[in-house]
Protein backbone atom coordinates (compact mmCIF):
# COMPACT_ATOMS: atom_id res chain seq x y z
CA UNK A 1 0.00 0.00 0.00
CA UNK A 2 0.79 3.51 -0.69
CA UNK A 3 -0.18 6.91 0.23
CA UNK A 4 0.10 7.92 -3.32
CA UNK A 5 -2.36 4.91 -4.36
CA UNK A 6 -4.87 5.82 -1.68
CA UNK A 7 -5.18 9.12 -2.89
CA UNK A 8 -5.38 8.26 -6.39
CA UNK A 9 -8.68 5.75 -5.31
CA UNK A 10 -9.92 8.61 -3.50
CA UNK A 11 -10.08 11.27 -6.01
CA UNK A 12 -10.99 9.11 -9.38
CA UNK A 13 -13.24 10.27 -11.87
CA UNK A 14 -16.02 7.77 -13.76
CA UNK A 15 -18.58 7.97 -16.39
CA UNK A 16 -21.83 6.20 -15.30
CA UNK A 17 -24.13 4.07 -16.67
CA UNK A 18 -24.63 0.10 -17.58
CA UNK A 19 -23.55 -0.74 -20.70
CA UNK A 20 -23.71 2.54 -21.79
CA UNK A 21 -21.83 3.81 -25.03
CA UNK A 22 -18.94 5.89 -23.07
CA UNK A 23 -15.87 7.67 -25.09
CA UNK A 24 -12.98 9.08 -23.06
CA UNK A 25 -9.63 10.13 -23.70
CA UNK A 26 -6.63 11.05 -21.05
CA UNK A 27 -4.85 13.60 -24.04
CA UNK A 28 -7.22 16.42 -25.83
CA UNK A 29 -7.58 15.41 -29.60
CA UNK A 30 -6.31 11.44 -29.37
CA UNK A 31 -10.53 10.42 -30.31
CA UNK A 32 -10.60 10.48 -34.08
CA UNK A 33 -14.48 11.72 -35.21
CA UNK A 34 -16.64 10.24 -37.26
CA UNK A 35 -14.86 7.19 -38.11
CA UNK A 36 -13.40 4.31 -35.78
CA UNK A 37 -9.63 3.74 -37.64
CA UNK A 38 -8.63 6.07 -40.00
CA UNK A 39 -5.56 5.72 -42.32
CA UNK A 40 -3.70 7.56 -39.92
CA UNK A 41 -5.13 7.97 -35.91
CA UNK A 42 -4.61 11.21 -34.04
CA UNK A 43 -1.65 11.47 -32.29
CA UNK A 44 0.35 8.81 -33.79
CA UNK A 45 -1.84 6.14 -32.23
CA UNK A 46 -3.00 2.55 -33.42
CA UNK A 47 -6.57 1.80 -33.30
CA UNK A 48 -7.69 -1.49 -32.14
CA UNK A 49 -11.33 -3.10 -31.31
CA UNK A 50 -12.03 -5.24 -28.65
CA UNK A 51 -14.86 -7.06 -28.81
CA UNK A 52 -17.04 -8.41 -26.39
CA UNK A 53 -19.58 -10.15 -28.75
CA UNK A 54 -20.13 -11.64 -32.36
CA UNK A 55 -20.26 -8.71 -34.68
CA UNK A 56 -23.55 -10.45 -36.06
CA UNK A 57 -25.41 -9.52 -32.60
CA UNK A 58 -28.20 -7.77 -32.99
CA UNK A 59 -27.29 -3.90 -32.46
CA UNK A 60 -29.00 -3.77 -28.92
CA UNK A 61 -27.00 -6.48 -27.78
CA UNK A 62 -23.96 -5.70 -29.69
CA UNK A 63 -21.11 -5.35 -27.40
CA UNK A 64 -16.96 -3.72 -28.66
CA UNK A 65 -14.98 -1.13 -27.84
CA UNK A 66 -12.60 0.79 -29.86
CA UNK A 67 -8.96 1.48 -28.11
CA UNK A 68 -6.54 3.95 -29.12
CA UNK A 69 -3.23 3.50 -28.07
CA UNK A 70 0.85 4.01 -28.47
CA UNK A 71 2.04 0.59 -29.55
CA UNK A 72 0.13 -2.33 -31.29
CA UNK A 73 -1.00 -5.15 -29.09
CA UNK A 74 0.21 -7.36 -32.08
CA UNK A 75 3.93 -6.60 -31.46
CA UNK A 76 4.43 -8.95 -28.51
CA UNK A 77 7.17 -11.05 -27.79
CA UNK A 78 6.40 -15.23 -28.33
CA UNK A 79 4.11 -16.39 -25.52
CA UNK A 80 5.17 -19.75 -23.16
CA UNK A 81 3.51 -21.78 -21.04
CA UNK A 82 3.83 -21.53 -17.33
CA UNK A 83 2.90 -23.28 -14.34
CA UNK A 84 -0.92 -22.96 -13.61
CA UNK A 85 -0.56 -22.68 -9.55
CA UNK A 86 -3.61 -22.72 -7.61
CA UNK A 87 -5.70 -22.01 -10.97
CA UNK A 88 -7.98 -24.64 -12.92
CA UNK A 89 -10.39 -24.18 -15.36
CA UNK A 90 -13.49 -26.16 -16.24
CA UNK A 91 -14.36 -28.94 -16.98
CA UNK A 92 -12.24 -30.35 -13.63
CA UNK A 93 -10.19 -33.34 -14.89
CA UNK A 94 -7.68 -33.12 -11.83
CA UNK A 95 -9.66 -36.00 -9.78
CA UNK A 96 -12.73 -38.31 -10.17
CA UNK A 97 -16.16 -37.20 -8.73
CA UNK A 98 -16.07 -38.07 -5.47
CA UNK A 99 -19.29 -38.88 -3.27
CA UNK A 100 -17.94 -38.22 0.00
CA UNK A 101 -18.88 -35.09 2.03
CA UNK A 102 -16.35 -32.66 1.71
CA UNK A 103 -15.83 -29.38 3.34
CA UNK A 104 -12.92 -26.02 2.55
CA UNK A 105 -10.72 -25.84 5.49
CA UNK A 106 -9.20 -22.37 5.64
CA UNK A 107 -6.52 -21.69 3.49
CA UNK A 108 -2.92 -20.75 4.66
CA UNK A 109 -2.14 -17.25 4.98
CA UNK A 110 0.09 -16.09 1.76
CA UNK A 111 3.64 -15.82 1.94
CA UNK A 112 5.29 -12.43 2.14
CA UNK A 113 5.82 -10.96 -1.63
CA UNK A 114 2.38 -12.91 -2.99
CA UNK A 115 -0.15 -10.32 -5.09
CA UNK A 116 -3.30 -10.77 -6.28
CA UNK A 117 -2.47 -13.59 -9.70
CA UNK A 118 -0.12 -15.66 -7.14
CA UNK A 119 -2.81 -15.78 -3.96
CA UNK A 120 -5.83 -16.72 -6.73
CA UNK A 121 -7.35 -19.99 -5.31
CA UNK A 122 -9.81 -21.89 -7.44
CA UNK A 123 -12.50 -23.54 -5.27
CA UNK A 124 -14.94 -25.17 -7.95
CA UNK A 125 -16.90 -24.10 -10.80
CA UNK A 126 -18.74 -25.97 -14.11
CA UNK A 127 -19.54 -26.09 -17.57
CA UNK A 128 -16.71 -25.82 -20.06
CA UNK A 129 -14.45 -22.61 -20.79
CA UNK A 130 -13.48 -23.61 -24.35
CA UNK A 131 -17.05 -23.83 -25.33
CA UNK A 132 -17.63 -20.39 -23.57
CA UNK A 133 -20.41 -22.37 -20.80
CA UNK A 134 -20.43 -22.14 -16.71
CA UNK A 135 -17.98 -20.34 -14.56
CA UNK A 136 -15.51 -20.76 -11.83
CA UNK A 137 -15.49 -19.07 -8.57
CA UNK A 138 -12.08 -18.10 -7.15
CA UNK A 139 -10.57 -16.98 -3.83
CA UNK A 140 -7.70 -14.54 -3.75
CA UNK A 141 -5.72 -13.40 -0.62
CA UNK A 142 -2.60 -11.14 -1.35
CA UNK A 143 -0.27 -8.80 0.06
CA UNK A 144 1.52 -7.51 -2.32
CA UNK A 145 0.87 -5.34 -5.31
CA UNK A 146 1.24 -6.23 -8.80
CA UNK A 147 4.21 -3.65 -9.79
CA UNK A 148 5.83 -5.41 -13.32
CA UNK A 149 2.90 -7.63 -13.70
CA UNK A 150 -0.32 -7.61 -15.93
CA UNK A 151 -2.96 -10.19 -16.47
CA UNK A 152 -5.84 -10.73 -18.78
CA UNK A 153 -8.26 -14.04 -19.10
CA UNK A 154 -9.28 -14.96 -22.68
CA UNK A 155 -11.65 -17.73 -20.62
CA UNK A 156 -13.98 -14.99 -19.39
CA UNK A 157 -15.12 -11.25 -17.95
CA UNK A 158 -13.97 -11.04 -13.85
CA UNK A 159 -16.16 -10.16 -11.27
CA UNK A 160 -13.69 -9.54 -8.22
CA UNK A 161 -15.86 -8.83 -4.93
CA UNK A 162 -13.56 -7.59 -2.14
CA UNK A 163 -14.14 -8.88 1.29
CA UNK A 164 -11.15 -7.23 3.25
CA UNK A 165 -8.66 -4.54 1.75
CA UNK A 166 -9.54 -2.08 -1.26
CA UNK A 167 -8.09 -2.70 -4.50
CA UNK A 168 -7.28 0.09 -7.32
CA UNK A 169 -6.91 -1.94 -10.52
CA UNK A 170 -5.12 -0.32 -13.41
CA UNK A 171 -6.85 -1.75 -16.75
CA UNK A 172 -6.65 -0.93 -20.64
CA UNK A 173 -9.60 1.35 -20.04
CA UNK A 174 -8.35 3.77 -16.81
CA UNK A 175 -8.29 3.26 -13.23
CA UNK A 176 -11.21 1.61 -10.60
CA UNK A 177 -11.19 1.31 -7.43
CA UNK A 178 -13.01 -1.60 -5.44
CA UNK A 179 -13.69 -1.61 -1.83
CA UNK A 180 -15.70 -4.01 0.03
CA UNK A 181 -19.49 -3.38 -0.29
CA UNK A 182 -18.21 -2.58 -3.93
CA UNK A 183 -17.66 -5.07 -6.99
CA UNK A 184 -15.35 -4.81 -10.02
CA UNK A 185 -16.14 -6.64 -13.90
CA UNK A 186 -13.01 -7.01 -15.95
CA UNK A 187 -14.25 -7.68 -19.59
CA UNK A 188 -13.13 -10.98 -21.09
CA UNK A 189 -9.43 -10.28 -22.85
CA UNK A 190 -9.34 -6.88 -21.16
CA UNK A 191 -5.29 -6.61 -19.29
CA UNK A 192 -5.41 -5.30 -16.17
CA UNK A 193 -3.31 -4.94 -12.59
CA UNK A 194 -4.01 -4.98 -9.25
CA UNK A 195 -2.55 -2.67 -6.39
CA UNK A 196 -2.99 -2.86 -2.74
CA UNK A 197 -4.65 0.01 -1.00
CA UNK A 198 -4.25 -1.51 2.11
CA UNK A 199 -1.52 -4.11 3.78
CA UNK A 200 -3.45 -7.03 2.40
CA UNK A 201 -6.49 -8.31 0.82
CA UNK A 202 -9.07 -11.04 0.25
CA UNK A 203 -12.30 -12.03 -1.65
CA UNK A 204 -13.81 -13.77 -4.34
CA UNK A 205 -13.54 -13.74 -7.72
CA UNK A 206 -16.29 -15.39 -10.33
CA UNK A 207 -14.94 -15.91 -14.02
CA UNK A 208 -17.81 -15.61 -16.13
CA UNK A 209 -17.41 -18.11 -19.24
CA UNK A 210 -20.45 -17.50 -20.81
CA UNK A 211 -22.41 -14.63 -22.37
CA UNK A 212 -21.31 -10.96 -20.89
CA UNK A 213 -23.20 -10.00 -17.73
CA UNK A 214 -26.65 -7.77 -18.06
CA UNK A 215 -28.78 -6.38 -15.29
CA UNK A 216 -32.09 -8.51 -14.57
CA UNK A 217 -35.38 -8.00 -15.89
CA UNK A 218 -37.70 -6.23 -13.91
CA UNK A 219 -41.35 -7.41 -14.44
CA UNK A 220 -44.05 -7.36 -11.78
CA UNK A 221 -41.27 -6.03 -8.95
CA UNK A 222 -41.52 -2.31 -10.79
CA UNK A 223 -39.53 0.05 -12.60
CA UNK A 224 -36.82 0.26 -10.15
CA UNK A 225 -36.23 -2.43 -8.59
CA UNK A 226 -32.98 -4.43 -8.59
CA UNK A 227 -29.46 -2.88 -9.33
CA UNK A 228 -29.70 0.50 -11.16
CA UNK A 229 -27.75 1.30 -14.34
CA UNK A 230 -26.88 4.78 -13.26
CA UNK A 231 -25.01 2.82 -9.94
CA UNK A 232 -22.30 1.05 -12.40
CA UNK A 233 -19.32 3.25 -13.11
CA UNK A 234 -16.67 3.09 -16.19
CA UNK A 235 -13.00 4.07 -15.56
CA UNK A 236 -12.00 7.47 -17.60
CA UNK A 237 -9.07 6.79 -20.19
CA UNK A 238 -5.24 6.68 -17.91
CA UNK A 239 -2.23 5.30 -19.90
CA UNK A 240 1.11 4.40 -18.60
CA UNK A 241 4.01 5.27 -21.70
CA UNK A 242 7.10 3.01 -19.74
CA UNK A 243 10.25 1.37 -21.35
CA UNK A 244 10.30 -1.13 -18.98
CA UNK A 245 10.03 -4.87 -18.36
CA UNK A 246 6.88 -5.93 -17.75
CA UNK A 247 5.83 -9.88 -17.66
CA UNK A 248 2.21 -10.36 -18.85
CA UNK A 249 0.42 -13.26 -18.19
CA UNK A 250 -2.80 -14.44 -20.21
CA UNK A 251 -4.93 -17.38 -19.24
CA UNK A 252 -6.05 -19.07 -22.77
CA UNK A 253 -8.17 -22.25 -22.71
CA UNK A 254 -7.45 -23.03 -19.51
CA UNK A 255 -3.94 -22.79 -19.19
CA UNK A 256 -1.33 -19.72 -18.04
CA UNK A 257 0.91 -18.00 -20.74
CA UNK A 258 3.51 -15.37 -19.90
CA UNK A 259 5.59 -13.80 -22.33
CA UNK A 260 8.36 -10.45 -21.01
CA UNK A 261 7.36 -7.30 -22.66
CA UNK A 262 9.64 -4.34 -22.89
CA UNK A 263 7.03 -2.04 -22.68
CA UNK A 264 3.59 -1.58 -20.59
CA UNK A 265 0.85 -2.81 -22.21
CA UNK A 266 -1.38 -0.49 -20.25
CA UNK A 267 -1.15 2.25 -22.98
CA UNK A 268 -4.06 3.25 -24.80
CA UNK A 269 -4.80 6.73 -24.39
CA UNK A 270 -7.98 7.15 -25.66
CA UNK A 271 -11.41 4.63 -26.19
CA UNK A 272 -14.91 4.56 -26.99
CA UNK A 273 -17.46 2.17 -26.93
CA UNK A 274 -19.42 0.26 -24.44
CA UNK A 275 -17.50 -3.20 -23.53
Amino acid sequence: MSGDARKTAETLGYLTGFGNEHESEAVPGALPRGRNAPQRAPLGLYAEQLSGTAFTEPRAHNRRSWLYRIRPSAAHPEFTRAENGTVRTAPFTDAAPDPNRRRWNPLPDPAPGTDWLTGLWTLGGNGDATQRTGMAVHLYHANASMTDRVFSDADGELLLVPERGGLLLHTEFGLLAAAPGEVALIPRGVRFRVELLDESARGYVCENYGAPFRLPDLGPIGANGLANARDFRAPVAAYEDTEEPVEVVNKFCGNLWTARYDHSPLDVVAWHGNH
